[in-house]
């Protein structure tokens, strides 16, 4: 019996086929593996979440925390399936911090009722029959999709069972005069998460809450700390694990800022909008609702030379029900004023014409 070989090209790496039966994680493209990012839209928007061994830089905004957002999201997500995380801060106490994570929905029919209830009043009546069969089918799918992200409530805390067990780790570095022992905790946490061929038992998270805030001592060395990224990407490559690091790159060198963004696999950045900016109201569809912006200026791209095209690279961020975290792309506001749908549902970007008299 021949045996079948896998396809190697020039622009792909070797990769054997891997297994795996944990819900939280999901087959990508060229032979990796991905987990959830904790924010439904943000999976779909980056092609399935975060690549294993990849490296996700966030760029923080001086002027709002919303990067805490994707900070909390992401470590409840791993929380919730039982996966090991380890989390480092300025905090004096971080594991306090974990007592302000959301908490996953009981289920979707709330958030799934408001993207229905909002489609009913877009469309007419006498369209609504042949929209049936489409809306199951959305259902369908958001339900299948629960185990490996979910929805959180941001306003109810996550239990506190989710985090007392001894698979969380929490660093405080904002005494230490460097880097070094918090270097040595990511290797001891990763080296637990080696990658081997085969089965892929456990995935693990590590979650780094502004590196180079002023509070620690070591902010000023910042060939420092280059370096710590440096080295932490390495161990992170040869691991089954996904690390989510944010700074803030207005307290940097723009030498510095670049460098650490060349570095990171994902690049993330957020920043907050003004809340009476009449231009922006004129031009953007739901602007009323949006509490922030997100920029993707890099998606991951392991094992292969092929760059990653995303549909678009600018969101905005709203919390539905002032609960749920949505992402939504920017739509030229139209003459009647309707408001877009989240990424997940919405079709495509509404363009805006001026309305005038026909000429024959």
């Amino acid at each position: 019996m021949a045996t079948t070989r896998a396809r190697i090209s020039s622009f792909s790496r070797n990769v054997s086929t891997v297994t795996s039966q944990n819900p939280g994680l999901k087959h990508g493209p060229n032979g990796t593996m991905l987990i959830s990012s904790g924010i439904p839209d943000l999976d779909k928007i980056l092609g399935g979440g975060f690549p294993l061994g990849s490296l996700v830089m966030v760029m923080e905004d001086e002027e709002a925390p919303h990067h805490m957002l994707l900070l909390r999201n992401f470590m409840s997500q791993g929380l919730v399936q039982k996966q090991p995380l380890l989390y480092a801060s300025a905090y004096r106490d971080p594991k306090r911090f974990l007592g302000t994570l959301p908490s996953p929905a009981s289920s979707k029919g709330d958030k799934s009722s408001d993207l229905s209830h909002e489609k009913d009043i877009r469309i007419a009546w006498q369209y609504k029959k042949y929209f049936v069969d489409s809306q199951l089918n959305l259902n369908t799918n958001n339900g299948g999709q629960q185990d490996y992200c979910n929805d959180f409530d941001l306003r109810k805390p996550l239990d506190r069972h989710y985090f007392s067990g001894s698979n969380v780790d929490c660093v405080c570095f904002k005494d230490s005069p460097n880097l070094s022992a918090l270097q040595d905790r990511c290797a001891e946490f990763l080296a637990k998460l080696s990658r081997n061929e085969g089965n892929i038992s456990s995935a693990g998270r590590i979650a780094i809450q502004s590196l180079c805030s002023p509070q620690c001592k070591y902010s000023n060395d910042e060939w420092h700390m280059l370096s710590f990224i440096r080295s932490l990407k390495s161990m992170t490559q040869s691991s089954n694990a996904v690390v989510v690091v944010t700074f803030p790159p207005s307290l940097l060198s723009p030498s510095c800022s670049l460098r650490l963004q060349h570095m990171a696999d994902t690049l993330l950045s957020v920043r907050a909008i003004p809340d009476e900016d009449k231009e922006l109201a004129k031009l953007l569809t739901g602007y009323q609702d949006m509490i922030g912006l997100i920029n993707i200026h890099k998606a991951a791209r392991l094992n292969t030379q092929v760059p990653v095209i995303l549909e678009a690279t600018t969101f905005s961020i709203k919390l539905q029900k002032r609960r749920f975290l949505v992402l939504e792309c920017l739509n030229q506001a139209p003459v009647d004023g309707s408001s877009g749908s989240s990424y997940g549902t919405s079709g495509g970007c509404s363009g805006s014409s001026k309305v005038g008299t026909l000429d024959f």
